[in-house]
């Protein structure tokens, strides 16, 4: 049984291996890279855990029993509170296609309403196919917006958005 628990400073280190583990896996999902985040120490990451559950921010952790196999944050954006980013998602790949990614964005999306935001949006790399088809299934669509990949000039990230009321 998967349980989805909100991330905390309790748990950092939990969302360290799994972090890390997303940017081996899936290097361009993601703004930051394995080389960078890796020489991070366990108190950084315990640090950068406290935003994750706040009233700004709040971080989702899909648990395997002891073993966290899946991540999901939410972020208010800077100049719009009624807006949301959803980041940071990222399921294992043995533990994909058995519903937790949607539980995990579900988890976003239901911290997002309670905050009162009324659309939320995430960046995906334009070629992956698989997150952007779990992202359709979810209620979002591509919006035309692109940029270029944060590591790979070859690579553009397509926007996505969805609304919640």
């Amino acid at each position: 049984m998967i349980a989805i628990v909100p991330i905390t400073r309790k748990n950092a280190l939990l969302v360290k291996n799994v972090r890390l583990a997303a940017l081996q896996d899936s290097p361009n999902a993601f703004s930051s890279t394995y080389a960078r985040e890796s020489r991070l120490t366990d108190e950084d990451w315990i640090t950068r855990t406290e935003p994750l559950n706040g009233e700004r921010a709040a971080g989702f952790l899909a648990m395997d029993a002891d073993i966290a196999c899946g991540m999901a944050v939410g972020r208010l954006e800077r100049d719009d509170a009624r807006r949301a980013d959803l980041e940071a998602m990222w399921v294992a790949p043995r533990h994909r296609r058995r519903g937790i990614g949607r539980a995990l964005v579900d988890a976003v999306l239901t911290w997002a309403r309670t905050r009162g935001v009324r659309g939320v949006r995430l960046m995906v790399t334009c070629d992956n196919e698989p997150a952007i088809g779990l992202y359709r299934g979810l209620g979002f669509a591509l919006t035309g917006q692109t940029k270029p990949h944060t590591h790979d000039p070859s690579l553009r990230d397509c926007e996505m958005s969805r609304s919640l009321v």
